[in-house]
């Protein structure tokens, strides 16, 4: 009889199997032809059972779908295991979440039993913990330091007794494990990391590169493995072997999962990498790297570098005290990175445990965008199906909330002062060039037109040139205030640059007689023929003295779109340009907290005025035209524009994460009015970025139609709206 026979659906059944067929061709994004051409079924065939016009599948027909969609019968008919029923959903694309967990947990060299048992122990804790990946030190089982008991049959034996007790014991655990133990095959014995997950054993990753200097001998005990994948026999049974295996979630196929042992690493041409450029996108590292004076930094470099390197998640987990020591101490330095940033760390000498939860999202957009690496995929990878939940429902994890600033007081004065540097060096060379007599910069006494001063006076002071080249220029109107047009005179005096004071108001009436505007009607011609002179007398000027006029629009503002076209919008070079407004902020209250005096004084009084175009007459004598209070929060702004346009999330995402980041400042129905604006500005502003003078790149984030953002000046938003409104509070 064959036995698959048990598995063939009843006539009632019928419809229960071609939904779930559909649904894992959804989940997989197999198309119905690429279904026929992977099963052999006819595809006019595979079209009556997805349609339902037939009545009954064939044995054969029902395993050919399962084997084309690599799943079981039993997935196809609904007779799974109940771990993989647990296990099975598909993914919420908001979230793409994995927890990981890098655990040293106690051991002792030799003692196979307590080491498994302490595996155990950490699986089950880590298991409640939703963790999804647990990647425990090199040779858990036996420990890193047995030395040529190695070659003891009652270890070795034992080692692949508890691992056979410990692939058993994750039958109901939803959880991905690697596992270290050394492990013979063809009378060779290999340094190895077992992957299990949900009772079975997916593979065994022998080490590749073994090392024999100081105090290493691997070379000793262990062999190399080959090129090739095979496989290695375990209590009586054939499981994949080789350093070319990649394990992927059915859950999630976007997560791929491979692993390297410690010295593979430290390589010149690491396993690691290979992994990334065939796809996995978190790898794990068993190692035993003993504490050295200074190690645990280049250990951390390392692991940060390799993350950003193969754009990916990296959880390194290392020995600890367990180990002999004799001539080594280990520390359990454990670390989790991503994409170049330490996700969590565990302290020298601790409790051995790093947890973290890694953005699967976040790097595959990072790889659409930078892997071009087809040519060097090895076809030799095998591919081998797992089943873990991915989160769907919340967000799992911290975000800084001025993603543009360092959190670090002393990375943030150390970061200042290299923008300063950048945006000068970029406008002194564009000074060489163009043979400039002078540096002509519109000053309003606000944040972008006082960084844009100290960045002149700056780049002046590079180039050997008298700061008397700069030409500040003030133009009141109908909305200057004399707090902020007292702050730019007294800045042009602090900073040793020529003053000029040009009051316009006249000017722009006389436009408005012109025109045909009424000057009670304070609309948006009313405010953009003010900003429109300003930007005449600035470009006439540096006609006059032979200059240029350098811009002081900031990142935020271009994202928004919050600029006179033809105005205040263009210059002849945008110094500010891929500068965001809290990072502007940021710069000037460094300048501001090294300077002295009175440039101390009016630098802490610019960073206290509103932000403001001061485009509207002031009340009282106080600015009435607050720019936040119009387009919202630059705070709220630039987490969007940040994690838009860098991240690359989803509005609906980008709102969760804003919602839970700044859950005590803003409330739910808050954070969407803002949102929804910044996605209707970003689309509907673009034709004044597609236009952008020149302006230097500081950051990860720049609007450049000539450098980092290529977009149709008329794309739609829809898509994107549409996306939003399903997290609508």
């Amino acid at each position: 009889m064959n036995l698959l026979n048990i598995f063939l659906p009843k006539r009632k059944d019928m419809q229960d199997v071609v939904e779930r067929i559909k649904k894992y061709k959804q989940l997989f994004s197999i198309t119905s032809e690429e279904l026929s051409k992977r099963s052999g079924i006819p595809l006019g065939t595979l079209n009556k059972i997805l349609s339902s016009s037939t009545k009954s599948i064939k044995t054969e027909t029902l395993a050919a779908i399962a084997k084309g969609l690599d799943v079981s019968v039993s997935d196809l008919v609904g007779r799974e295991k109940k771990q993989e029923i647990y296990s099975r959903s598909i993914v919420d694309p908001i979230f793409s979440y994995c927890r990981v967990a890098a655990v040293t947990p106690e051991l002792k060299v030799g003692d196979v039993e307590k080491n498994a048992q302490s595996v155990l122990d950490a699986l089950e804790t880590y298991s409640v913990k939703r963790v999804k990946v647990l990647v425990f030190p090199e040779l858990t089982l036996s420990g890193y330091t047995a030395g040529d008991l190695f070659y003891m049959d009652a270890l070795l034996k034992s080692c692949e007794k508890y691992l056979v007790k410990i692939v058993d014991y994750s039958m109901n655990y939803d959880t991905l494990l690697f596992v270290g133990a050394p492990l013979a095959r063809n009378g060779k014995l290999y340094n190895c990391a077992a992957a299990i997950c949900h009772g079975k054993l997916l593979g065994v990753i022998p080490k590749s590169f073994l090392p024999s200097y100081n105090e290493f001998y691997e070379k000793r005990q262990f062999a190399s493995p080959a090129d090739e994948n095979g496989v290695i026999t375990i209590n009586g049974k054939e499981y994949p072997f080789g350093t070319k295996l990649i394990f992927r979630n059915r859950n999630y196929p976007a997560m791929k999962v491979a692993a390297e042992i410690c010295e593979d690493l430290w390589a010149v041409n690491s396993p690691s990498e290979r992994h990334a450029v065939n796809g996995a996108n978190i790898i794990v590292n068993l190692s035993a790297s003993d504490e050295l004076i200074g190690k645990a930094e280049y250990r951390r470099s390392l692991c940060s570098m390799q993350s950003a390197k193969c754009v990916c998640a990296y959880a390194y987990a290392d020995a600890g005290s367990g180990e002999s020591s004799s001539d080594m101490v280990f520390s359990a330095h454990n670390l989790i990175t991503e994409n170049g940033k330490i996700l969590a760390e565990s302290e020298l000498f601790g409790d051995g445990v790093a947890v973290a939860d890694v953005d699967l999202g976040f790097i595959e957009h990072e790889r659409l965008k930078l892997f071009n690496y087809e040519r060097l995929k090895d076809d030799g990878y095998a591919v081998i199906d797992f089943a873990v939940a991915v989160n769907a429902d919340r967000v799992e994890r911290d975000y800084d909330r001025t993603p543009f600033v360092p959190v670090d007081a002393a990375e943030l004065s150390k970061r200042a002062e290299l923008i300063l540097d950048i945006q000068a060096e970029g406008l002194a060379r564009r000074v060489k060039h163009t043979s400039a007599k002078t540096l002509v910069v519109g000053v309003s006494g606000g944040l972008d037109s006082t960084l844009a001063l100290l960045v002149a006076a700056r780049a002046m002071d590079k180039l050997g040139r008298k700061r008397k080249d700069i030409v500040a220029v003030s133009m009141p109107c109908f909305g200057t205030t004399e707090r902020t047009k007292g702050n730019a005179e007294l800045l042009a005096e602090q900073t040793d640059v020529a003053f000029r004071e040009i009051n316009i108001t006249e000017s722009v009436r006389s436009h408005f007689k012109d025109i045909g505007q009424s000057e009670n009607v304070t609309d948006v011609t009313y405010e953009n023929s003010q900003a429109r002179e300003r930007t005449q007398v600035l470009m006439d000027i540096a006609n006059k003295t032979g200059g240029l006029v350098v811009g002081t629009g900031d990142l935020s503002e271009l994202a928004l779109g919050w600029a006179t076209y033809n105005g205040d919008h263009m210059s002849m070079y945008g110094v500010n340009a891929s500068v965001p407004k809290t990072l502007v902020r940021y710069v000037i209250a460094h300048v501001a907290e090294t300077s002295k005096g009175k440039t101390k004084k009016v630098l802490e009084d610019i960073l206290a005025t509103p932000v403001s175009p001061e485009l509207i007459p002031a009340e009282n004598g106080e600015i009435k035209q607050k720019t936040e209070d119009i387009v919202g929060p630059y705070v709220l702004h630039d987490f969007f524009l940040y994690h838009f346009v860098r991240s690359g999330f989803s509005p609906a995402k980008i709102f969760k994460i804003a919602e839970k980041t700044f859950e005590e400042e803003y409330d739910s129905a808050t954070i969407y009015k803002w949102l929804e604006v910044f996605v209707k500005r970003f689309f509907a502003q673009q034709v004044k970025r597609s236009c952008l003078p020149d302006g230097v790149k500081v950051g990860s984030v720049a609007l450049s139609p000539r450098g980092d953002w290529r977009m149709p000046s008329d794309c739609s938003a829809d898509v994107f709206l549409k996306d939003l409104r399903r997290v609508k509070p």
